[in-house]
């Protein structure tokens, strides 16, 4: 195969991580990003009609969790289920089949007429929403160069989590009215449900994934997409490299890795620690939306109040998914995720324990922006896991816990709350976070490291089985192309044939 730039034999992954940033990246991850924002809608929206849907449905305390809980268990089918779609038929195909459920099932959830109804369509508008994030984080990983990698992910995630405010002024103007003689709380479920449909007429110019394209043997498509990137870049004044090195050749990446080694050495301990960080973290991210106007109203304010303070720490999620960018590539990976789950434990026991407005409303937004520094740097952390051919299997699966995790949450959260009180339930949340911290300190570092290199002693191990298989890292090659200073360099592929070193795990 001979490349656009004129670079004969060498592979898709190696084309892709030469290029910079261009115009057509930016673009997708844009694409990328609307499709997100709704996905954030809806999962933060019951949280904000919570109070509302409990009056509307006269909702007991289990009635109430189920509603919540809905949306995530169908998250956790989506997740699973997508997931392994989108490694089977493509990145693309499985991005269609989310937006087409979830825009379907929420225009549904609009004219439920009583509670079932609204179960119902959550959960399948939660299947859709089960597959968004992990197919969208796949999506990018495979796209974008390693030296912005990070910085790319957490760009679209930023644009993203304006939903997270856009749902509480949404909140604020329609929860307690009736627009043309509809309820508010209708209205709401409709605009997600349009925002979707848009969007499913936006990403039908998308590509196909050409790593994915190339794992599944479709070589002449995988050259032509990276082509078209190529031709971007140098339509901006890139110029294509002279490949000096045969570990610029063809990639050993192109073996498909089967699924069952995510669940054997050394994926396994990648496996394990991302599973945590999934069962776990959700407890505080999701539970803060959820739990939010329950706990103000434990403290004595009224909905409108709630709303208010509501809205103005939900600012906090596109200012902390901005702040992501800022440090995603000048620090590793692994410690800016235990970091800020860290200070989700410190702001959430603040915010469990605050009684003035101020206090409230300062530690809920600081609660908002440590917690999407947290979830952009866990996703970008969680792309970087695993080898392409499994790559959205993998994160499906451990997104699915989330979900389980996420759906549980409001079953033992608001009965403690309503038993306990707001401290008592952010202590638990505060507890969860502090585990999830000391689990991620094991990972692996990825930081600007190219994504077949992280995955080279995973191949390794799965083409000599009978080697030593203790847990690995990438190597570190000594020769690699220009980097910048802020970024680790990263390694190039090893050339088809060759071995590829297995070496002890290095997690500092």
């Amino acid at each position: 195969m001979r490349s656009f730039s004129g670079v004969p034999d060498s592979s898709v992954a190696a084309r892709l991580d030469r290029l910079p940033i261009t115009r057509l990246h930016k673009r997708f991850a844009g694409v990328m990003a609307l499709g997100n924002f709704f996905e954030i809608y809806e999962l933060f929206l019951a949280g904000v009609l919570a109070t509302t849907l409990k009056t509307t449905f006269a909702l007991g305390g289990f009635e109430l969790s189920l509603v919540l809980a809905s949306a995530f268990v169908g998250a956790f089918v989506g997740a699973v289920v997508i997931g392994r779609l989108a490694d089977r038929v493509g990145r693309r195909t499985a991005y269609m089949v989310t937006l087409t459920l979830y825009s379907a099932a929420t225009l549904a959830c609009a004219l439920a007429p009583d509670l079932w109804t609204l179960v119902i369509f959550r959960f399948v508008a939660g299947i859709g929403l089960g597959g968004e994030l992990p197919v969208t984080d796949s999506f990018l990983g495979d796209i974008l160069p390693p030296a912005r990698r990070g910085y790319y992910v957490a760009w679209a995630f930023t644009g993203a989590y304006l939903a997270v405010p856009a749902v509480g002024f949404l909140g604020l103007v329609l929860v307690d009215g009736a627009p043309l003689g509809v309820a508010g709380w209708r209205w709401m479920f409709a605009i997600g449900s349009l925002g979707a449909l848009l969007t499913f007429l936006v990403r039908r110019g998308l590509p196909e994934s050409p790593r994915w394209l190339e794992s599944v043997g479709r070589t002449a498509e995988a050259d032509a997409v990276t082509s078209r990137f190529e031709k971007a870049a140098e339509a901006e004044g890139w110029t294509s490299p002279a490949v000096s090195d045969e570990s610029e050749r063809r990639d050993v990446a192109a073996e498909p890795v089967p699924v069952r080694a995510i669940f054997r050495r050394p994926l396994a301990r990648r496996t394990v620690i991302m599973a945590i960080l999934w069962i776990l973290a959700p407890v505080g991210f999701y539970g803060f939306g959820n739990l939010a106007t329950l706990v103000l109203a434990d403290k004595g304010f009224d909905l409108g109040t709630s709303l208010t303070y509501l809205t103005f720490s939900f600012i906090g999620y596109p200012l902390g998914s901005y702040l992501s960018m800022l440090i995603m590539e000048r620090a590793e990976r692994k410690w800016i995720l235990s970091a800020s789950l860290v200070g989700m434990a410190v702001f959430g026991l603040v915010y469990g324990n605050a009684r003035s407005a101020a206090a409230i409303i300062a530690s809920g937004f600081c609660f908002t922006v440590v917690a999407n520094v947290m979830s952009n740097s866990g996703h970008i952390y969680q792309l970087e896991q695993f080898p392409t051919s499994v790559r959205t299997t993998a994160t499906g699966w451990l997104y699915s816990l989330s979900r389980l995790s996420t759906a549980a949450a409001p079953f033992y959260l608001v009965p403690l709350l309503d038993a306990y009180g707001a401290a008592v339930a952010f202590t638990v949340v505060a507890a969860a976070m502090l585990l999830a911290a000391v689990s991620i300190v094991f990972g692996v570092r990825t930081t600007g490291l190219g994504l077949e290199s992280i995955s080279a002693p995973v191949r390794a191990a799965v083409a000599e089985p009978d080697a030593p298989a203790g847990a690995t890292s990438p190597a570190r090659p000594a020769t690699s192309p220009a980097r910048p200073a802020t970024s680790p360099a990263r390694s190039a592929a090893s050339p088809a044939g060759s071995a590829v070193p297995v070496i002890p795990e290095n997690t500092h």
